[in-house]
């Protein structure tokens, strides 16, 4: 298939509220848990879904939870973002956390998810943490790379043992 062209002038980043955006958000993380149930044991439903069950908590965590949709002006939704605040790699509880980070099949190594992520960083500003698994061979080659190309080469990465 061929690869998608989309200039990063033509991407936005969208905080997501319940009122707007909870169902396109929850079909967006069935196909982001399709995606992982690769890599990892992930159990799906009788009903055929996988559900992800700490969504709820970002309608209900304005404060520590965003979640955040990628989109654009010509070809219209292509991932999401989720953030907490505090991490479970950090002890510090202000340490910002990126979650989840989605960006649909056909988008990918088109520059869309490094705009995105480089675009919350701008607007969020703070000590970000980023875990990826040993598990995820497509996070562990992009990470390392846009973390260095947005922070000059200043980050530490730490590997620890988890359940993933």
């Amino acid at each position: 298939m061929p690869q998608a062209c989309i200039e990063p002038t033509q991407i936005s980043l969208q905080l997501a509220t319940r009122a707007n955006d909870e169902t396109t958000l929850a079909n967006l993380l069935e196909l982001y848990m399709h995606d992982m149930s690769e890599a990892f044991p992930l159990r799906i439903s009788d009903e055929g879904r996988f559900g992800y069950a700490w969504l709820p908590t970002y309608w209900a965590e304005p404060d520590r939870r965003h979640a955040y949709l990628i989109r654009s002006e010509n070809a219209g939704l292509l991932g999401f973002i989720l953030t907490t605040m505090g991490s479970p790699a950090s002890d510090d509880p202000a340490a910002l956390d990126v979650a989840e980070f989605f960006v649909l099949r056909r988008f990918r190594r088109s520059k869309v998810g490094t705009t995105a992520i480089q675009m919350l960083w701008d607007q969020r500003p703070g000590h970000w943490v980023v875990r990826v698994s040993e598990g995820n061979p497509e996070g562990r080659s992009f990470w390392p790379k846009v973390v260095a190309a947005y922070s000059g080469g200043q980050f530490s990465e730490k590997r620890t043992p988890g359940r993933h």
